[in-house]
């Protein structure tokens, strides 16, 4: 045997010389997306090469199964960037059941960070899901590096005993083939800001966290490498890639090998390489399961490749996983739907086009979100109450309408688009309010979210029942320049928005929305102060006595939600194809914002 040859074999026997593959398959912000869609009637997991679908459980599993019977030698896992809870008829039965986190389990996920939307219903609620899923089986790893907790206030307790147990963790190491990979878990200052349910729950410096953490595993030789999972995100401006988490590989590195990021919805066909570390993200919704091979050259860590797997009707899906999604489905029919008089498996509507609405898109052409302000704006009045607007923002719309095959839409569609939240009575959605403001204040309002739209489009308000036009150019609290209220059937009148006129004008939206109409005078730098009011002109003192309730015949306040009126708004349509199906009229496809933009003062 050559000697050069001895060496070598030698070197590899003694584990000192070898390349090994890390495969790492990644999500982000799944949202309860369980089935695939849409339109989800459509949606056929038994059989590929049949649908338009995209998503699925059992889809993302089939390609997890794939991946790691292709790769038997190289170490595979798979993990979340958070937001795996809240955006489907199936997240409100979690509290009770655990359910999705075992299912990830079975799926083959090893790590997940939590999201702002998993505290939703606020830390306790939190603990009581991750505690349910525990009763009944095995989850993922839970990190959360960048967390402290509040010695004096009790409504974080049950979170906390979570990490003292080891359920959650502030990092984990994964140690396959005498590899030790670190896992951190991160959410960012963005994700904390837009959570009012976190408190007593503190999120600390993320870059501090990052670094510090990273720095001693990798100097006190507890890890070789360092991923991070951080639902923090990304941004482009000016042709530029920014974002929290394009500022932690800057500070973090050479500490850590790659980000695996979320929050953002951001789909990154190449990854983001900052400092030699790849940033990489799916977009949302299981629409695309993400592939990241960082390779091990005699532990050299070095970024092989990178790709975005669409997650369609190419994949098999694990059907025993199917399985379990619709027996969960079943318990979705009989606490949620049943009660309202909805069949999950019903076709509600049906449209030939998409509708859309997008944060990083074009939202003064979106047709998705005056649909939902219309849809607001009826529900309301068909209930007997007087609203002189409604508004939706562009935040909560938190899906697309998608015409797909033939166009039909069940209520999960419909519920998918308007999802968020929670009211007092346990039902999905946040609940439908009214306050009363002036014609001043309700200009300053305008002119507050004609401010903020342009740096955060989340904040991009649709409206019913108002027509606005504005000079973008106008300056500061001078874009808004005429007002009207009404209707196209009705007529429009313009408001008179001077300080003389006392009238109080109802606005109606979900009532966490309109608890942001008191920070109007943050947002205007201590400019503009606007005080909601109840119907007699009293200050506000809690919003939940604003609540609209839908059924007086029954005890209690019966809430309305903004999925619920989307229901009932395209209810109302008429079947012009005799199918028994109500359809999405051709008039919507041009149906636009009611804002009109002007060029120069009238």
């Amino acid at each position: 045997m050559h000697k050069t040859t001895f060496i070598i074999l030698a070197l590899i026997f003694a584990g000192k010389l070898f390349a090994q593959d890390i495969i790492l398959l990644h999500t982000n912000d799944l949202h309860s997306k369980l089935n695939g869609y849409s339109p989800e009637l459509e949606y056929t997991p038994q059989q590929t090469g049949d649908d338009m679908t995209v998503g699925g459980f059992a889809r993302i599993a089939g390609y997890i199964q794939q991946i790691r019977t292709e790769n038997p030698n190289d170490i595979v896992l798979a993990v979340d960037a958070g937001d795996f809870l809240m955006g489907s008829l199936f997240h409100p039965l979690e509290k009770n059941t655990g359910f999705q986190l075992r299912l990830m389990k079975e799926m083959g996920y090893d790590y997940l960070t939590l999201g702002n939307h998993e505290f939703d219903y606020g830390p306790g609620s939190l603990a009581h899901t991750i505690n349910k899923a525990k009763e009944k089986g095995e989850i993922p790893q839970i990190l959360l590096t960048n967390v402290e907790f509040d010695k004096k206030d009790s409504r974080d307790d049950a979170l906390e005993a979570l990490f003292n147990d080891g359920t959650i963790k502030h990092y984990a190491i994964e140690n396959q083939n005498n590899v030790r990979i670190a896992f951190l878990g991160i959410i960012g200052y963005d994700a904390e800001e837009v959570q009012p349910f976190l408190p007593p729950v503190e999120i600390t410096d993320p870059i501090k966290a990052v670094k510090k953490t990273s720095k001693d595993l990798i100097k006190n030789d507890i890890a070789d490498l360092v991923i991070v999972l951080s639902h923090s995100g990304v941004k482009k401006e000016d042709g530029e890639w920014q974002g929290e988490d394009v500022d932690i590989a800057k500070k973090a590195s050479p500490y850590i090998h790659a980000i695996i990021s979320g929050h953002t919805h951001t789909k990154l066909e190449k990854p983001i390489i900052e400092k030699e570390v790849p940033i990489v993200q799916t977009g949302s919704g299981g629409k695309n399961i993400g592939k990241l091979i960082i390779q091990n050259n005699n532990e050299t860590f070095t970024l092989k490749s990178h790709e975005l797997i669409p997650v369609n009707d190419d994949i098999q899906a694990i059907m025993t996983i199917q399985d379990k999604i619709d027996k969960q489905n079943e318990m979705v029919q009989r606490e949620l739907l049943s009660p309202l008089n909805i069949q999950y498996g019903d076709a509600v509507c049906e449209t030939s086009f998409n509708m859309e609405c997008h944060e990083e898109g074009d939202l003064h052409t979106s047709t998705l979100g005056p649909l939902l302000a219309d849809a607001i704006q009826y529900y309301v009045t068909d209930a007997g109450y007087k609203s002189d607007m409604s508004l939706i923002a562009a935040g909560v719309v938190r899906d697309q309408l998608r015409a797909g095959k033939n166009g039909q839409q069940n209520i999960a569609d419909l519920f998918r688009i308007v999802s968020l939240g929670e009211g007092e009575d346990n039902i999905p959605g946040y609940a439908l309010a009214q306050v009363y403001i002036t014609g001043k204040e309700l200009k300053s309002v305008l002119e507050v979210l004609l401010m903020t739209q342009t740096s955060k489009p989340s904040t991009h308000c649709f409206f019913s029942g108002i027509r606005v036009e504005a000079n973008m150019d106008g300056g500061f609290l001078k874009r808004v320049k005429n007002i009207e209220l009404g209707n196209d059937i009705d007529g429009w009148e313009t408001l008179d928005h001077s300080k003389k006129n006392e009238k109080l004008y109802a606005v109606t939206a979900n009532a966490y929305m309109l608890t942001f109409l008191s920070m109007i005078k943050q947002k205007s730098f201590g400019l503009v102060n606007v005080k909601p009011k109840d119907i007699n002109g009293e200050p506000i003192e809690d919003m939940v006595n604003q609540y609209l309730d839908f059924d007086k015949t029954q005890d209690g306040v019966q809430e309305g939600k903004e999925w619920i009126a989307f229901y009932h708004y395209v209810s109302s349509f008429p079947d012009t194809n005799g199918n028994g199906i109500p359809d999405i009229p051709e008039i919507r496809k041009k149906t636009f914002n009611p804002v009109n933009y002007i060029e120069h003062d009238k």
